[in-house]
């Protein structure tokens, strides 16, 4: 029975029964008195419960409340490992809205939310961070997996054919990489400002740029699209 359940429990794509599915299971152990696994199902069951406060209600993807839990919560609750976080921010995006309206922009908001979540490692998330920025949360990779992912990301971003949304329109975002190995991390909130302030060098660059640090400088990647 316990086995039907979770199999059910799996396939079952609506959150609502998820909900329901996990409150019954966690049930069942209880009464076997399997009380780990039925304080498990109960965890299950409250972040179901939680999660649609945590999305952001245009783009679907995570929203800045879920970004701070993540940010300042207790370091003994932090993943072990490096982290990268990136800021993304869409280049110009006032023209776009000034020149095709806003529902137009929160068409593009929600695709580029869409294109960003792809190829996101174990554990990684989107996270609007307001307006038209967007963070990258990208744990357990070194740094130059973490620069590709973001790369990438953006080059999906300017190849996508924006025109069949609207004739003429031009999409890019610039983004700035701060990375932390597993020997000396940074508390993830202050990784952030320093993504910020990466983000800032890539826009004074040209836009449609990452920027991130190496060893010794701030450099710049724009490979061509």
């Amino acid at each position: 029975m316990v086995a039907g359940d979770e199999a059910v429990l799996r396939r079952s794509p609506q959150a609502p029964d998820l909900l329901r599915l996990h409150e019954a299971v966690a049930t069942l152990f209880a009464t076997q008195g399997d009380w780990r696994r039925a304080y498990q199902h109960l965890r299950s069951a409250l972040d179901i419960a939680r999660d649609g406060s945590l999305r952001d209600a245009l783009t679907s993807s995570y929203n800045r409340r879920y970004l701070d839990e993540r940010l300042y919560r207790p370091f003994a609750d932090r993943q072990p490992g490096p982290l990268g976080i990136a800021l993304v921010d869409l280049d110009r995006f006032k023209r776009v809205n000034d020149t095709y309206g806003h529902l137009v922009g929160d068409r593009v908001l929600r695709r580029v939310a869409d294109l960003l979540q792809e190829e996101l490692p174990p554990d990684g998330f989107c996270a609007r961070y307001g307006g038209e920025e967007f963070v990258l949360w990208l744990p357990g990779v070194d740094s130059g997996h973490a620069l590709r992912i973001v790369d990438a990301a953006r080059v999906r971003v300017a190849r996508h054919p924006w025109s069949e949304l609207q004739p003429g329109l031009r999409v890019t975002i610039s983004a700035g990489l701060a990375h932390e190995g597993p020997d000396a991390p940074a508390p993830p909130e202050r990784q952030l400002r320093d993504a910020d302030d990466l983000l800032y060098a890539a826009k004074r660059a040209g836009r449609n740029k990452v920027a991130y640090h190496d060893a010794q400088s701030t450099r710049l990647i724009s490979n061509s699209e």
